[in-house]
């Protein structure tokens, strides 16, 4: 008989969260652009998503997930495309910030002369 105690056990408890999610049974086309969609119809579409967002259980767990994979299109935990990339820039550049100043922290000081 094999046993089946080394292989790697289900990890749906990751993805469970999507079970509460808010947008579940609601169509997709709400969260993602269609081809050719421009200007104020794309702006109410992301509106009405993230009305949508503001009342979900797992928006947070959603915008995380969002982030952390890279998802590129649609509107993920309350925010759209350009939005998370402005994030994930901002993010990155704070990062470079803080890695800087601890980097020059180490730096040997100039002792004049």
């Amino acid at each position: 008989m094999t046993s089946t105690k080394r292989l790697p056990q289900p990890v749906t408890e990751l993805w469970d969260w999507q079970l509460e999610a808010a947008c579940r049974d609601i169509d997709p086309s709400v969260f993602f652009f269609s081809e050719g969609e421009r200007g104020a119809a794309r702006t109410i579409r992301e509106e009405r998503a993230k009305r949508i967002c503001e009342t979900c259980p797992v928006m947070l767990r959603c915008r995380a997930h969002a982030l952390a994979s890279g998802e590129r299109y649609g509107v993920w935990g309350g925010l759209a495309e350009g939005e998370r990339r402005e994030l994930l820039n901002r993010l990155r550049a704070e990062t470079r910030a803080e890695s800087g100043t601890s980097e020059r922290a180490l730096e040997p000081q100039s002792t004049g002369g």
